[in-house]
């Protein structure tokens, strides 16, 4: 059940503003990332619309977070800062924010998880500071990320559906069975185009 903090039987993670669920899919050199809207303090929701998929470096890299809601944009900032130093190279960047991640003092504290994309490349970045690229294609975190994941898995595998109809169809599955998700849902995509760089394409939820 965990740790209470003994200060009238709280548990001390009750009044954190959390935000949830991320869930990405790789299909036919197209990447989506969706997020839902919800985010909540402690057992009350406090916003129903929030924005957690965001573009960075010129709108070709695209991030979604889930955790506590301040320690992510402070990763948002850190993990931006590393991309403008690498030129939008989203494994350099990832590796260098995985170092500051779990040796700075204040950031391996941090208490979140990202999703990062480019056209070519789906990355989970962990609270320990840990990088995974999916083998299934598919990423997703948050307390909804197990069912998102499932659905997508299911969807990925069963239908000819795009990326962005995946993801949006795996987070409203998710949202009829995690209390902390909702259907208020946002979509961003970056595919590959018939040049020799990369394209980055919005699909607005």
């Amino acid at each position: 059940m965990g740790r209470r903090d003994g200060r009238a039987g709280r548990h001390p993670d009750d009044a954190r503003i959390r935000a949830t669920t991320i869930v990405a899919v790789k299909r036919d050199g197209r990447i989506a990332v969706a997020g839902d809207g919800q985010v909540t303090v402690g057992d009350v929701v406090m916003k129903h619309g929030a924005t957690k998929v965001r573009r960075l470096f010129r709108d070709s890299v695209v991030v979604g977070f889930a955790g506590a809601v301040a320690d992510a944009f402070t990763l948002f900032d850190k993990f931006e800062q590393h991309l403008e130093k690498h030129q939008g190279n989203l494994l350099r960047a990832s590796v260098e924010l995985g170092k500051e991640w779990r040796t700075d003092k204040y950031l391996r504290h941090l208490d979140a998880m990202l999703v990062v994309a480019t056209a070519n490349q789906l990355l989970l970045l962990s609270g320990e500071g840990e990088i995974i690229e999916p083998d299934d294609d598919i990423a997703a975190i948050g307390s909804g990320g197990p069912y998102a994941h499932a659905a997508a898995k299911a969807l990925l595998q069963d239908t000819d559906l795009p990326a962005e109809d995946i993801v949006r169809r795996a987070l409203e599955i998710a949202a009829t069975l995690c209390i902390y998700t909702n259907d208020h849902i946002t979509v961003e995509t970056v595919e590959r185009t018939a040049g020799n760089g990369d394209g980055a394409e919005s699909a607005p939820g």
